[in-house]
């Protein structure tokens, strides 16, 4: 069966994986872009942006391994963007441009449905109000046996751990301190017993923690 997998998932040292006061122009509320500094230099992220160059070293090689056997990807609707309740404005088609990075079927785990919005490059955002199991079956089937990401925010990596879905998660710790915002870890206690746990930390700072779920013998 196709692994389910988190990539590239940052949260600050005090486990905040967003901040407060998510708006169009903050995506990342309070917190801007200090959670990601490690990746925008990476030759992953500069590929995504249609720019040359970038690092090859060891954060390059966790950063690239985000796209690699994905056929689908689920996300909450936060992390399509920043409107709550029903939809005033269906222009709205996400913060990624014409042509998202994801080139795969993805679906908005979202209360509120609206029509499919297709985008270039092979991106169809599917709107579904659908339980965690629901959308892994729905993102299973459109993955035609490749992997499924799950990618963000927070609360719906949680739920999908809380769910125990997850077969790989890396989670990339910053050393920053938000003091508030959406926790990943709240509620999670335990979680480390159902994984083998890695760690590596790089010369940019951050520690790359990998939960890979054991063979089973």
């Amino acid at each position: 069966m196709s692994k389910v997998r988190v990539h590239n998932f940052s949260v600050s040292l005090d486990g905040y994986a967003t901040g407060e006061g998510l708006t169009f122009d903050a995506p990342f509320g309070h917190a801007g872009s200090r959670l990601h500094q490690w990746f925008f230099g990476t030759s992953t992220f500069r590929a995504m942006q249609g720019a040359p160059d970038g690092s090859a070293g060891v954060d390059e090689a966790f950063a690239g391994r985000w796209g690699e056997g994905i056929g689908a990807e689920i996300m909450g609707r936060g992390k399509f963007g920043p409107q709550q309740g029903p939809w005033e404005d269906e222009e709205w088609r996400g913060w990624w441009g014409e042509n998202p990075p994801f080139h795969t079927p993805v679906f908005v785990l979202t209360h509120h449905l609206r029509p499919s919005v297709t985008m270039e490059g092979g991106t169809t955002f599917h709107f579904v109000d659908a339980s965690p199991r629901e959308a892994l079956e729905l993102a299973r089937e459109a993955a035609g046996g490749l992997d499924v990401r799950i990618g963000g925010g927070p609360t719906t990596v949680r739920e999908f751990l809380v769910e125990d879905l997850v077969d790989h998660l890396h989670v990339v710790v910053v050393p920053i301190v938000l003091g508030r915002g959406v926790s990943l870890w709240e509620g999670l206690e335990g979680l480390d017993e159902r994984f083998d746990v890695e760690s590596v930390t790089t010369p940019s700072g951050v520690t790359h923690l990998t939960f890979t779920r054991p063979k089973q013998s």
